[in-house]
């Protein structure tokens, strides 16, 4: 951990706000939607891009439905989500409608990051309007998410949203001003390059109106960094925190990419590791697995000998499986070329016997090089 230095100005930024900013105690703070507003305007000509993340869409609804405090039922908080996303997403169309700025809402689940057809179908989405000048507001879309889609929070969402697009910055906009020492002074850290040992200054606590907490920020800044995205978090409720995030200038907590720019493939393979849930596992033999460990090759049909997939019906081409060896260590994950049903018909088999087994082939890998993490190298 070292003292924050100056960073360039990026040409993409995700800026996440949070429930205790944009909706303190559960109401719609519009005051300070106006502020950020005015803000994301002006860094967008200065020369940034703004992919908004808000929250704040279940706070909103707690009123209307006549809660003081946020409700421990999930169907509660769906409610409150499906009252608060109007209000949420009126404020802020009316915030940069009055800045001439016109604004789109994204909603997401867990499912449009993890299969690769809609997070193409997202990228694209978010492409074009980043590209006609519009300000995507992107929020989990709450009011049906449930505990096996759910993303889990806005702070998450923020971070695989970096990733989608391919942002040079997150922002995470909090009722908090960084990342503070315990035990110590309590001062702000400045700057951290190791997650790991900063964890050791979270307590866990969490605001009456959010889901998330500094722990969870802290997973969203080491998940944007392998995205090969710098991170900040930094107090939400000052006035001009985000031009000065933007000029590089020591606010909050920053936490810097490692150093270089990633090649696409390399983000394709961290988008692979950290933004797509497993919807099966492949046991294979000990040859494959240190080809696979080793040397950085393909997995193919020979090396497997077991399908597990984690529902009934199977999983699909392109879903994401972990690889294990049979003592059941984890040592890959990727993206298969054949549904878990063909796997379970072509394992063991050479792959010039794919298309006598099935009738046809697809490619020769059950998981190609390129489509495929290792996860263990020993």
């Amino acid at each position: 951990m070292t003292e924050a230095r100056a960073n360039p100005r990026p040409s993409l930024a995700v800026v996440k706000i949070g429930s205790a900013v944009v909706a303190p105690g559960g109401r719609l703070a519009v005051e300070t939607v106006q502020r950020l507003a005015d803000e994301i305007v002006a860094a967008r000509r200065s020369g940034t891009r703004v992919v908004l993340v808000s929250s704040g869409a279940v706070a909103c609804g707690l009123e209307g439905l006549g809660f003081e405090r946020m409700p421990a039922k999930i169907s509660d908080r769906q409610a409150a989500a499906a009252v608060g996303q109007p209000l949420l997403m009126r404020a802020w169309t009316d915030a940069f409608g009055e800045r001439g700025v016109a604004v789109a809402q994204v909603l997401l689940t867990a499912d449009d990051i993890d299969f690769r057809a809609r997070f193409v179908n997202a990228h694209r989405t978010l492409t074009t309007l980043l590209e006609r000048g519009v300000v995507p507001i992107i929020n989990e879309n709450d009011s049906v998410s449930f505990d096996e889609i759910k993303l889990g929070d806005n702070d998450r969402l923020s971070a695989l949203a970096a990733g989608l697009v391919g942002a040079g910055l997150l922002v995470m906009l909090s009722s908090v001003d960084g990342l503070h020492e315990q035990g110590g002074s309590g001062a702000v850290i400045g700057e951290v390059s190791d997650i790991a040992a900063a964890r050791t200054h979270v307590s866990g606590d969490r605001t009456s109106t959010g889901v998330g907490g500094m722990a969870t920020k802290l997973d969203a800044a080491e998940t944007a960094r392998l995205m090969g995205a710098d991170a900040v978090i930094a107090r939400g409720e000052q006035p001009g925190v985000l031009g000065r995030v933007l000029r590089g200038e020591a606010v909050g907590t920053r936490f810097p990419a490692p150093a270089g720019d990633l090649p696409a493939s390399t983000r394709r393979k961290q988008w692979i590791a950290h933004s797509i849930r497993p919807r099966g596992v492949l046991v294979v033999d000990d040859g494959a697995a240190r080809a696979l460990c080793e040397k950085g090759a393909s997995l193919l049909p020979k090396g497997v000998v077991a399908v597990e997939p984690n529902e009934a019906g199977g999983f699909g081409i392109g879903a994401a499986v972990e690889v294990r060896r049979r003592s059941g260590e984890t040592i890959a994950k990727g993206l298969v070329a054949y549904r878990s049903d063909e796997i379970e018909r072509i394992m063991g088999r050479r792959s010039d016997e794919i298309e006598r087994v099935l009738g046809y082939t697809y490619c020769d890998d059950v998981i190609h090089r390129d489509d495929l993490i290792v996860t263990d190298r020993v």
